[in-house]
C-alpha cells in the first residue's frame, strides 16, 4: 500500500488544488510503478509559515520581504 505525504505551507491552497494533488500523486504511482490506486493513500499536511524554515529563517519573514 503506497503512502504519499505532501507537505505544503498553508497559503490559500484551494480544495480543488488539493483534489488535483491527490489525484496526480495517485496516478503517478499507478503509471510509473504500477501501483493499485485503490490502495494508494495520499495525505496533505498544511504547515503554518511560522513553522516552516528555509536557510535558518521562518517562511513568514521571507514572505514579508517578498522572497
Amino acid at each position: 500500500m503506497p503512502y504519499v505525504n505532501i507537505k505544503i505551507t498553508d497559503e490559500g491552497v484551494t480544495p480543488e488544488q488539493k483534489r488535483q494533488l491527490i489525484e496526480g500523486a495517485t496516478n503517478l504511482l499507478k503509471d510509473v510503478l504500477g501501483k493499485n490506486p485503490q490502495t494508494t493513500v495520499v495525505v496533505i499536511d498544511e504547515v503554518n509559515t511560522d513553522n516552516w524554515g528555509i536557510a535558518g529563517e521562518q517562511v513568514t519573514m521571507r514572505r514579508q520581504r517578498g522572497q
